[in-house]
């Protein structure tokens, strides 16, 4: 005489709480050993323009603010500290970012563009959003 088995397979259920514990473990600690470095930056309101590009050269970056105070790098310059930097900045093909202010006077920004091409930078951008 033969017996039948009844071989019951149960299914595979994945808890899932253990996971989730883990997750929220694992995001607890890389926000408390991560660190934000907020650096304190020179404040430009930017002018909108439609067809602007973004550019992902290697730049010398020179901002106007509303003041019509020139800096490079978060440092103001006067016009001989300028236009040694953009000397210096031509030699090499370098090409120049202009950030101005909406508010800053068009003057300030046509005597950084004038120096530029003074000096001869081969390319000249100024900076909008879009």
């Amino acid at each position: 005489m033969r017996f039948k088995r009844k071989v019951f397979l149960e299914q595979g259920r994945l808890d899932i709480a253990p996971l989730i514990d883990v997750v929220f473990l694992l995001l607890i600690f890389f926000m408390l050993t991560s660190s934000f470095v907020f650096q304190p930056g020179i404040r430009v309101n930017l002018p909108k323009a439609v067809t602007s590009e973004v550019l992902h050269k290697r730049l010398l970056i020179v901002t106007v603010n509303q003041d019509n105070e020139v800096f490079i790098n978060e440092r103001p310059l006067n016009s001989e500290e300028l236009f040694s930097r953009i000397t210096v900045a031509a030699k090499e093909g370098q090409p120049l970012l202009i950030r101005a202010d909406k508010q800053a006077d068009l003057g300030t920004i046509i005597e950084v563009w004038d120096m530029c091409r003074q000096l001869d930078v081969q390319q000249i951008n100024i900076a909008t959003t879009q």
